[in-house]
């Protein structure tokens, strides 16, 4: 951004949008809707708020980041959609669940748009959900070496019933990966593999894809990886990884070739 003839960076925008009147001084490239959203986060992030934590009142709120009402009431509409505030009719303002809900309908939505012309957006989510879980593999080996897992070993079993039926477990699927992530303590890492399968959930049926005699080597893989990890191997681990992503790109390279 340009202040004043001299160049500024995110952060010092960020400084300068926190100043009473710093929107009478803004330059005509971003709307005073996105200024005000930019005080605002700012403003939760200064005061070291959290989740659930009470904004001050609108007339509080204008004169601190100083913004007019009407941007005010602009910014936080769109700040809620953002899951970033949670208004509260006759209670007040609060910082939001701050959830990847956000992030999940755009990226469903825009791998949904690309159906019929290309498939590369979907392609792209299975490949990041692959470089998720080798990326924990250390980890989880780490954390789980030794250890007995009856419920985990009972979703595979469930997965390997279920293809040999020619039916598919994407609900084990995402129940068994959670599982392998828990003992990690990482939220973080969590939210983004739960958003990523909550996108390749929302796409899958705009395709029509039938389960594939090829699933049963997914479910096979997640036995594999289950194993490695009580054996604390993460080499093997990864390769189980590798294994159980294979099926499902193979059927994406073969069925939705891009155009």
């Amino acid at each position: 951004m340009v202040f004043g003839g001299t160049a500024m960076s995110s952060q010092e925008n960020t400084i300068m949008l926190l100043q009473p009147g710093a929107l009478q001084q803004r330059t005509p490239m971003r709307s005073r809707c996105d200024v005000t959203m930019d005080a605002i986060k700012s403003y939760i992030l200064r005061e070291r708020l959290q989740p659930g934590d009470l904004l001050p009142t609108e007339v509080e709120l204008c004169e601190a980041v100083g913004a007019s009402r009407s941007s005010v009431r602009e910014a936080v509409r769109k700040l809620e959609g953002l899951n970033i505030v949670n208004v509260e009719h006759g209670r007040g303002t609060f910082v939001g669940s701050l959830s990847l809900d956000p992030m999940v309908e755009t990226l469903a939505f825009r791998s949904m748009v690309s159906v019929g012309k290309n498939f590369d957006d979907l392609k792209d989510v299975v490949e990041l959900r692959r470089f998720l879980d080798l990326g924990c593999a250390d980890e989880v080996c780490a954390k789980v070496k030794g250890t007995e897992q009856p419920e985990l070993g009972a979703l595979v079993d469930a997965m390997v019933s279920s293809a040999e039926r020619g039916e598919d477990f994407l609900y084990a699927d995402i129940d068994f990966h959670m599982g392998l992530l828990d003992p990690l303590g990482n939220t973080i890492a969590k939210q983004m593999v739960h958003s990523l399968w909550l996108v390749h959930m929302a796409v899958l049926p705009q395709i029509g894809l039938a389960p594939s005699e090829k699933m049963l080597d997914t479910a096979e893989a997640h036995r594999r990886m289950l194993d490695a990890a009580i054996a604390g191997d993460a080499q093997m681990y990864r390769e189980a990884v590798r294994e159980h992503y294979r099926p499902i790109e193979s059927i994406l390279r073969e069925h939705l070739p891009v155009r």
